[in-house]
């Protein structure tokens, strides 16, 4: 498995590497914040953030792609968000999470609102981007 987050900053590969053995089966984590680690680091375009923005499900679906590819994993997970307290906008409010699963060739994505402060933002989003893995994995084996 590898990560590939943005607004969550490395949360969900510190709840999986929290667990003994994971070693098994966590690869590595990407900590792409800045759109420029996102297109350096995982390959997202450029033209796709300029495009959509970096909060969008265009940019979570590259970003998982890019980490599952550059990692030569089966499992990858991506998010990307606005947490706050600043940096909202009324398309985009504060606590929007753009989340894109892989597992195999098989990609979902989905966009959920959180609401709180940031850590409470950022908590709920690690919590969803693992139970949804967790529930995808099932359906898979």
């Amino acid at each position: 498995m590898v990560t590939a987050e943005s607004c969550t900053g490395g949360g969900i590969a510190a709840a999986c590497t929290d667990l003994s053995g994971s070693s098994a089966w966590f690869e590595r984590g990407w900590v792409t914040y800045a759109n420029a680690a996102k297109t350096q680091e995982l390959g997202v375009a450029e033209s796709l953030i300029q495009t959509h923005g970096a909060v969008s499900e265009p940019v979570a679906a590259a970003m998982a792609r890019g980490a599952q590819a550059r990692a030569g994993v089966g499992v990858s997970v991506a998010t990307t968000g606005v947490a706050g307290p600043t940096g909202g906008t009324a398309a985009k409010p504060v606590g929007l999470v753009w989340f894109a699963w892989c597992v195999g060739d098989q990609l979902w994505t989905e966009q959920q609102i959180f609401s709180g402060d940031r850590a409470a933002i950022r908590a709920a989003a690690v919590a969803h981007a693992l139970s949804q893995l967790q529930k995808q994995l099932a359906q898979h084996n």
